[in-house]
């Protein structure tokens, strides 16, 4: 016996139908696809973020005066200092992330839905019958009208 009958058995109807409700929203496809997108959207992010670590921030590091890296950036007020570095590095990390989602978002899925739209907006051109059927339309009604 399986947990769907026991609990049925125990709770009656209400609680099957409780159950047979959240087992048919848990297993829809649009669910299930939108939980593989958070989880590859947070490997993307953490792939972005090394990136702007490692790579990006490090040569910014090489054309900025001094031997310090990024993380050692540091203004300083009288005896108390801001770090700075790391935030620059976020604001870097978080640009490219917009960048990369504002391509494939707007761009990449704007490209199909617009053409998928102007499919939808173009005329269906008439069929013969249809051209024909409306021949007789606009003939029946001059015959109905009367005449000045």
């Amino acid at each position: 016996m399986d947990t769907f009958d026991k609990v049925g058995k125990i709770g009656g109807k209400k609680a099957f139908s409780f159950l047979s409700e959240f087992k048919d929203f848990a297993f829809k496809g649009n669910l299930i696809d939108m939980a593989v997108g958070v989880i590859i959207g947070g490997a993307f992010g953490k792939l972005l973020d090394s990136f702007v670590k490692n790579v990006i921030m490090p040569a910014v590091s090489l054309v900025m005066p001094g031997e310090q890296g990024y993380v050692d950036w540091k203004l300083t007020v009288g005896e108390k200092t801001i770090p700075y570095g790391l935030f620059l590095g976020e604001i870097v990390s978080f640009l490219l992330i917009a960048l990369v989602l504002f391509i494939f978002m707007v761009k990449i899925v704007g490209l199909f839905t617009r053409t998928k739209v102007e499919e939808e907006a173009a005329p269906a051109s008439l069929t013969r019958d249809q051209e024909l059927l409306s021949e007789i339309r606009d003939l029946l009604s001059k015959q109905s009208r009367p005449t000045a």
